[in-house]
């Protein structure tokens, strides 16, 4: 692991502390994760809002998904959107650069000095531009001052610039773009670009000064397709210049009632203050009694999760959706930024217990997607389908809902849009051939084993809910096919394993192989057969038994953990992060594999192993994440986790419990009731639970469920040096 980590003692010396409300913004750390693979980025934004307003210091490679990295010296620019600790590019819209004569000459591009970041604020010096910055963002605004430190500060519009991955280049995503000078102080336009997505931005900019002199910057190398403009507003050293940029997905009409509703005049501490509150509010739902390290962890990864989703509706309610065309929301948001794949494991969950309203709106985001594409959404970003990762995750969203008693959206017509959107064939999908063989086969479709799993559960959802719901013959449908997965068991190695469209195991295997060794790694998707045979969230003792019975599962489990990290000829994955053995916590397939050594009986192993994670890859600094953030992901299984408990199913409504790692947490529920966790004798050394009780009552299985923690009452920990 990396060399900044801090050691498990000194971890584990440090002070305990009780947040008090007026200082719980001081503990989060927008910096972390934005180093190593973390993929965060340090500006302002507001919670769940569409602008997110930071630095750009890279793009063209996978170091930059954010575009930004904490150990570049650079800032190239200041974009209004970004994405938050994911694996791909995109975004980076209507960028802007403070710059001098002599930074102009360098590409615009200035040294950064003195940066700091808290929630809603970000803050830098530019040395080469002669000017500091500073940032803050409304849901669908930014708000920028910068101020001259010597005269002639200038400032780019730079309609070129975006969020790219290296296969772009030399192709920049940008296909075009126009500005409209609509007066000395206001600049509209767009942006159409194709990235991750193909999507149009529009964006409004008001200056606090007006525009003495504009001159335009024309593309000349062929490949750019969009203009920059270079603006001068006469500052003098000492003076201030305010920037407001409304951003809209829907047109340039959109983006000026965007910025006049939520950012109407130049008031750049009074935007600051309003969204610090809004953070504030958000991150009171938790008290905790915790160490220092503990608390910068905790409160950081509940600011990242609640980045995103995001709403692309405007303030009106108008969005554009996935066809292209403009619509008005019901409620009035629609949501996008959905990265199930990721999410669904852990970050709804956290959702459904603190934000239950925005979960409805969240649900029926969803379900107009379905309307407008005819399949519920897999990866959405900007209202668009990506197709990225596997599985159709929005069922489990969608399912989780429902049965946590989330209220306002349609649960028979999200159960039609499931059963549709798992029936109808799309690109490597032939679902009756699937239904058939009962898996998916390897000469048919690659990453057939972990498309298999997932796909299981997504049916096991789709079954659940049905009947709940008293639609019998959808429940005997995918029940069936929510145990496709035993068919990819092979009993003599006891792996989750690639088979042919004739039944045929997929030989030679190796379980260590990832995707990119070919072969049997190619079953896989970001992992290797180690990783996903433990991929059954929905039905663990099934799992268990194919194995032999719990005590059998839990030795083959506990030598996932014993496993040589690096094999030759095993192959490389930029996402399988970190390991324990096997175990990738980098990863989220691996995300819930602790938590089933509780249910199988050795609930010691856990906690020893959710001790190891805490201490080795969650530490509050820029390189302090040890995988991508993913949308929050790997911030909801930080939370769970402190609190003593993870969702191994999240449509299930149970909690397996851990081992806590903070001595007292209250979570305030919009209910009105609180939830409480203690943990008693909480020391370094005492990584063990001896007992758990629930209002006092002691409890004979490592579970809690939803209703436990929405009734309000205490989750009682007893803690132990020795097993």
């Amino acid at each position: 692991m990396k060399s900044k980590i801090l050691s498990i003692l000194a971890i584990c010396a440090l002070p305990t502390l009780f947040a008090a409300e007026k200082s719980i913004l001081d503990y989060v750390k927008p910096f972390v994760g934005t180093a190593y693979h973390g993929h965060t980025f340090p500006g302002a934004c507001a919670p769940f809002g569409l602008v997110q307003a930071s630095p750009d210091t890279g793009a063209g490679s996978w170091r930059y998904c954010s575009g930004y990295n904490f150990e570049d010296a650079e800032i190239l620019r200041f974009s209004q959107t970004h994405l938050s600790g994911t694996g791909c590019s995109d975004l980076g819209d209507a960028a802007i650069m403070p710059f001098s004569e002599a930074s102009k000459e360098n590409n615009y591009k200035s040294r950064k000095a003195n940066e700091a970041a808290t929630t809603g604020y970000y803050k830098v010096e530019l040395p080469d531009a002669n000017c500091s910055v500073e940032i803050s963002a409304s849901e669908h605004a930014a708000i920028y001052k910068i101020k001259a430190l010597k005269d002639s500060v200038k400032l780019l519009l730079d309609l070129q610039h975006g969020v790219y991955a290296a296969e772009k280049m030399p192709a920049y995503p940008t296909l075009s773009a126009s500005a409209k000078f609509e007066s000395q102080s206001l600049v509209s336009g767009k942006r159409h670009s194709n990235m991750w997505v193909e999507r149009e931005v529009f964006f409004a900019m008001e200056f606090s000064k007006p525009i003495l002199k504009s001159e335009e910057i024309k593309p000349t190398n062929g490949v750019e397709k969009a203009s920059k403009y270079e603006l001068d507003f006469g500052l003098k050293a000492g003076e201030e210049l305010i920037v407001k940029i409304g951003i809209s997905a829907v047109s340039e009409d959109g983006a000026k009632n965007n910025l006049k509703a939520e950012i109407p005049d130049f008031d750049f501490e009074k935007v600051k203050s309003q969204t610090r509150q809004k953070w504030l509010k958000l991150l009171s739902k938790f008290e905790l009694d915790a160490p220092e390290n503990t608390l910068e962890n905790f409160y950081t990864s509940a600011y990242h999760l609640f980045i995103q989703p995001n709403n692309i509706a405007d303030v009106d309610g108008s969005y554009r959706g996935v066809d292209g065309t403009v619509r008005e929301s019901a409620r009035g948001k629609y949501y996008s930024t959905f990265s199930t794949w990721d999410t669904f494991r852990a970050a709804h969950s956290m959702y459904a217990i603190l934000t239950p309203d925005a979960v409805s709106d969240f649900a029926n985001s969803m379900l107009e997607h379905f309307d407008s594409k005819k399949l519920l959404p897999i990866w959405t970003l900007w209202g668009k389908e990506n197709y990225c990762m596997i599985g159709i995750h929005s069922i489990p969203v969608l399912a989780e809902a429902y049965f946590k008693g989330i209220e306002g959206f349609d649960a028979k017509r999200a159960l039609n849009a499931m059963v549709y959107s798992s029936t109808q064939d799309r690109k490597n999908f032939d679902w009756n051939l699937y239904e058939n063989l009962g898996y998916l086969a390897f000469d048919k479709s690659p990453c057939s084993v972990s498309i298999t799993l997932e796909t299981a559960y997504d049916d096991s959802c789709i079954a659940r809910l049905a009947k709940a719901l008293g639609e019998e013959e959808i429940y005997k449908r995918f029940q069936r096919r929510a145990d496709f997965y035993k068919n990819l068991f092979d009993s003599e190695t006891h792996f989750m394993r690639g088979r042919d469209s004739s039944g045929k195991w997929r030989a030679p295997f190796n379980e260590f192989a990832l995707p990119n060794a070919g072969g049997c790694g190619r079953d896989y998707i970001e992992g290797n057969a180690l990783q996903y045979t433990w991929h059954v969230m929905h039905d663990a003792d099934g799992l268990m038994e194919l194995f032999g019975g719990r005590e059998k599962f839990a030795e083959k489990l506990t030598s996932l953990f014993k496993q040589p990290e690096k094999v030759e000829g095993a192959g490389h994955a930029a996402d399988v992060t970190d390991l324990i053995g096997q175990y990738a916590h980098g990863n989220e397939p691996s995300h819930h594999t602790i938590y089933l050594l509780s249910l199988a009986g050795r609930q010691d192993l856990a906690a020893q192993l959710i001790r190891k994670v805490f201490n080795s890859f969650y530490i509050p600094t820029p390189e302090g994440l040890c995988g991508n953030d993913d949308c929050g992901q790997m911030s909801a299984w930080f939370m769970f986790s402190a609190l003593g408990f993870y969702p191994v199913d999240p449509v299930s409504c149970e909690y397996v419990l851990g081992a806590p790692q903070l001595k007292n947490a209250k979570l305030k529920l919009d209910n009105g009731r609180t939830f409480e966790v203690s943990a008693e004798n909480f020391a370094p050394q005492n990584i063990y639970v001896k007992e758990a009780r629930l209002n006092g009552k002691k409890l004979e299985k490592p579970i809690i469920t939803h209703s436990d923690i929405l009734n309000g009452g205490k989750l009682e920990f007893v803690m132990a040096p020795n097993p």
